[in-house]
This record gives structure tokens, C-alpha cells and sequence, in this order.
């Protein structure tokens, strides 16, 4: 009987940190400057800051739904 090769392990990639914003449209946001990729976090860490203080005012005006007056 012929021996069984073993399967190699395959190392899939750390998965990032789940992104709010699309780098492609960011980065297709700017006309004449290139975006570092440090960027991308710091961006969405500011839009989950204004989401969540939007929640706040929505919530502290009895609402469930956060519209554009709560930004």
C-alpha cells in the first residue's frame, strides 16, 4: 500500500479588524493625495466615535432610530 501523503497545514491570515469604511472608496475619495493604511483605522475609529455619540442623542431623545440630526 502506497503511503499517504499529509496534507500541509495552511496558515490563513490574520483577519483584520472588521472595517465600517470601504478602502477602496476612500482611497477613490481623494484626487490628489495617496492614503496611508494607517489611515483607514484611525477613519474608522472616528466614524464609530460619531455613531455611537449619535446612538447616545437618539436614545436621550426617547428614539430608536438615529437620523441625521443626531451627527
Amino acid at each position: 500500500m502506497a503511503a499517504r501523503k499529509k496534507k500541509k497545514a495552511t496558515r490563513r491570515k490574520a483577519k483584520p479588524a472588521d472595517l465600517i469604511i470601504s478602502k477602496s472608496r476612500t482611497k477613490n475619495a481623494t484626487k490628489k493625495c495617496n492614503v496611508s493604511s494607517e489611515f483607514y483605522g484611525a477613519l474608522d475609529a472616528h466614524v464609530r466615535g460619531i455613531i455611537k455619540g449619535a446612538e447616545v442623542r437618539a436614545i436621550g431623545n426617547k428614539r430608536k432610530t438615529i437620523k441625521a440630526v443626531d451627527i
